[in-house]
């Protein structure tokens, strides 16, 4: 499978920390090496928020992303900041509901998804990130979905088990948009 650095990027309570959580277990299940490096202003919520996710075969000599090969942006501030930092032929993941401008660089691909629309309208209040997760599963094959699966299943703390299954269906969700 391809090396892949990942930054998400939103406003702290988006559920940026958890989604890229989520992509490193599922790395790990892999058999892959994994990083990650969650940063996020004092504010916490409301704040801004991103995380670092790095998935290779080899030794990672930073788990800090600063040419990401993948970015997801779940706000406009940062898709301003970071769209220039992706790779030439990156993919870069636009919430669209949140985000009412187009990707300005044509030597990445951009996908749009209006995520937390499709959170809000199909019961599924707060899993913005996890419809989002879905469609970069769909887009890049980072892992497979049974590790995928594993990952939410290893990132879903013991106490809130029953956040499981709407996790789940989230990533379905994205899965088929």
């Amino acid at each position: 499978m391809k090396d892949l650095n990942i930054l998400l990027a939103g406003f702290g309570g988006q559920g940026v920390l958890f989604a890229g959580k989520v992509m490193a277990y599922a790395g790990l299940m892999e058999g892959r090496e994994v990083s990650w490096l969650p940063s996020y202003g004092p504010e916490m919520r409301g704040g801004t928020a991103n995380c670092s996710v790095c998935i290779s075969d080899k030794p990672i000599g930073s788990p800090l992303v600063v040419a990401p090969d993948v970015l997801i942006a779940m706000n406009l501030p940062s898709l301003e900041k970071f769209e220039n930092s992706v790779v030439p032929g990156g993919l870069i993941i636009v919430d669209s509901s949140l985000i009412d401008k187009e990707v300005k660089r044509s030597d990445v691909r951009a996908v749009y998804i209006p995520a937390s629309e499709l959170a809000d309208t199909n019961d599924m209040k707060g899993s913005a990130n996890m419809i989002i997760l879905g469609k970069m599963f769909r887009e890049t094959d980072f892992c497979s979905e049974e590790n995928l699966l594993k990952g939410i299943r290893k990132s879903v703390p013991a106490r809130k088990a029953e956040l499981y299954d709407s996790n789940v269906k989230a990533v379905r969700a994205g899965m088929s948009s």
